[in-house]
């Protein structure tokens, strides 16, 4: 087998970033979190913001104020007619030009902050969960799911998504169904969930079942109507 050879600038595009990205990953992370943005959209505006001298991202302008052979200079300041100073500093092209890894850095930030720890095998309350969490199971009743929408995934496919809302006696989150797993839940059900992952996303906790997760029915809403 042929070996593989970088034959770029630096590291590969698609490799971990270095201690010091990651550094500046980590505050950009903090950034979002403080001002409650998305954090993979704020990632792509200041790509924006690279590409077209500036951009904004809720409440967030972003402005490239100096470009070098291997990183940009960003200012970061609130929208509005007083732009408040919020941050100033330098990111490397290998960030800017690389994979999006913003969410992944704000997920490890909150999960460190919360103390997060592995529940495996233990049965949750949505009350509970918190970002980080992983292997999570509980049961809960739909509350709605919104029509899907067609995404392209980062494998260079297409799949149907909707962002399901589920509750029980503690509270209520939004879960990420995907393909089939849209048509197999109604509006009233009540699903047993395993091997969930609790993330971050648009500002709010997220429940996604990922590869090892799985969903089941276990009470149909023509079900508990038709018993009631």
């Amino acid at each position: 087998m042929a070996k593989q050879i970088w034959r770029g600038r630096g590291r590969p595009l698609n490799s971990m970033p270095s201690y010091k990205d990651g550094r500046i990953l980590e505050n950009l992370a903090r950034i979002a979190m403080l001002h409650k943005v998305d954090s993979s959209e704020f990632f792509n505006r200041i790509v924006e913001a690279w590409n077209h001298d500036g951009s904004e991202c809720a409440q967030l302008a972003i402005k490239c104020r100096k470009r070098t052979k291997n990183s940009a200079i960003f200012l970061f300041t609130n929208v509005g007619s007083a732009r408040k100073v919020i941050a100033q500093f330098p990111i490397s092209i290998a960030i800017l030009q690389g994979k999006n890894h913003l969410e992944s850095y704000t997920e490890a930030i909150l999960a460190r902050t919360s103390s997060v720890k592995n529940f495996e095998g233990v049965a949750s309350k949505i009350g509970d969960l918190k970002v980080g969490m992983k292997k999570v199971s509980l049961k809960a009743e739909v509350l709605e799911i919104p029509e899907s929408k067609n995404v392209c995934t980062r494998y260079g496919t297409t799949a149907c998504i909707s962002n399901a809302l589920i509750k029980d006696e503690t509270g209520s989150m939004k879960m990420s169904l995907w393909n089939d797993q849209i048509s197999m839940v109604h509006k009233g059900d009540v699903v047993d969930i395993k091997n969930g992952k609790v993330t971050w996303f648009s500002g709010e906790r997220q429940l996604r079942l990922g590869r090892s997760g799985s969903l089941s029915v276990i009470e149909c809403a023509r079900t508990i109507r038709s018993g009631s």
